[in-house]
């Protein structure tokens, strides 16, 4: 009884979405461990401030990775709500990162020091980064827009806002502060923007446990009907996703300009949008809305970032990039798709009926 209870738990494991995400960065491992187990190597040495601090592919990985955790977190929420994608991330990383130099700057492009409260810097870029998710979730929730089409708006237009609200021009902080949060804190060897991703995984999780966000978000996605029945309104909550997301947006534009402590607005944070939905559709979770798991994406996110350094390591120059990333979208659409499932299912239910017949 015990081998049987164990042989059916580690069937359910494999069964689990997040092992997809897993087996990918297993296979990632594997290869680097074959090509080059240089790859692997974690330094500890004094950065250009003399504070001691980790070093390595390794470390960039997690430390690069963690952006992009923090926008599949919110991704997959709208993805499961509203059975679509926020494709103006990026740009809205843009302008939150700008409204953020903004404020600290103080009408100044290039102060000595900041001129007002990093935290007021902080809060104005989360807020403008979550107008512009609920702009987004208005015309997706009650104009009944498409996502893809809706965001499309501000994809386009986003970062000529961003540069509009520094006139046009490039902003440079030279206060040290500013750029704790976006490289490593003075006597902290982890990279700041790991902790940061953490403490908001943390948060996400006891949301996620504490409260029905959950199960409002998968029963607004897979039945509007259902859920209006069950007294929820799906309106809202994909509204309430998209503004959600904006959080995120804002948080991971500040990392961003706190690592240069200026803004490219052209630049910064492009293509980041086609990754984050490549974290999720990677984390195994429905791109057409429903069931999710932020853990998969998150874990989705870094075999991303793996991925790219992976690359990288290998002198795969960045014009290229889209197009091998282009090919694990196409191996995920159509793994995914249900007839390929369903193929799949009946070639192994035949397989297991020839096996039985033979030992009998």
């Amino acid at each position: 009884m015990e081998v049987e209870k164990t042989k059916f738990s580690i069937k359910n494991l494999f069964k689990n979405q997040i092992m997809i995400p897993i087996t990918a960065l297993i296979v990632l491992i594997l290869f680097n461990l074959i090509a080059d187990p240089s790859f692997f190597a974690i330094t500890f040495a004094p950065n250009s401030e003399g504070t001691m601090v980790f070093g390595g592919q390794l470390v960039t990985i997690i430390d690069y990775g963690s952006e992009l955790a923090l926008l599949a977190m919110g991704m997959t929420l709208v993805t499961a709500a509203s059975g679509g994608q926020d494709i103006s991330v990026g740009a809205g990383i843009a302008v939150a990162g700008s409204m953020v130099l903004k404020v600290v700057c103080g009408g100044n492009n290039r102060p000595d020091h900041m001129q007002a409260p990093l935290i007021l810097g902080v809060l104005a870029g989360i807020l403008v980064a979550m107008l512009i998710g609920a702009f987004n979730g208005i015309l997706v929730a009650y104009f009944k827009i498409m996502p893809m089409v809706a965001t499309l708006i501000m994809f386009t237009a986003g970062r000529s806002i961003a540069s509009w609200f520094n006139n046009n021009e490039l902003p440079i902080i030279v206060d040290p502060e500013f750029g704790y949060i976006g490289n490593t804190i003075p006597g902290c060897p982890i990279p700041s923007p790991v902790l940061v991703a953490i403490l908001c995984m943390v948060i996400m999780a006891l949301v996620l446990k504490f409260t029905n966000l959950k199960l409002y978000v998968q029963t607004a996605g897979i039945n509007e009907r259902s859920a209006r029945l069950n007294g929820l309104n799906p309106t809202v909550i994909k509204f309430a996703t998209y503004v959600i997301l904006g959080v995120f947006v804002g948080i991971a534009g500040f990392v961003k300009v706190s690592r240069l402590s200026t803004i490219n607005y052209n630049v910064i944070a492009k293509d980041i949008e086609m990754d984050a939905i490549l974290a999720v559709a990677l984390g195994g979770n429905a791109l057409g809305g429903g069931k999710f798991s932020i853990a998969a994406s998150v874990i989705g996110a870094y075999v991303i970032q793996f991925l790219t350094m992976t690359l990288y390591k290998f002198d795969v120059s960045s014009e290229a990039l889209p197009a091998y990333k282009a090919i694990v979208v196409i191996i995920l659409v159509i793994s995914s798709a249900p007839a390929v499932r369903e193929f799949f299912a009946n070639r192994a239910k035949k397989l297991k009926k020839n096996t039985a017949k033979e030992v009998a």
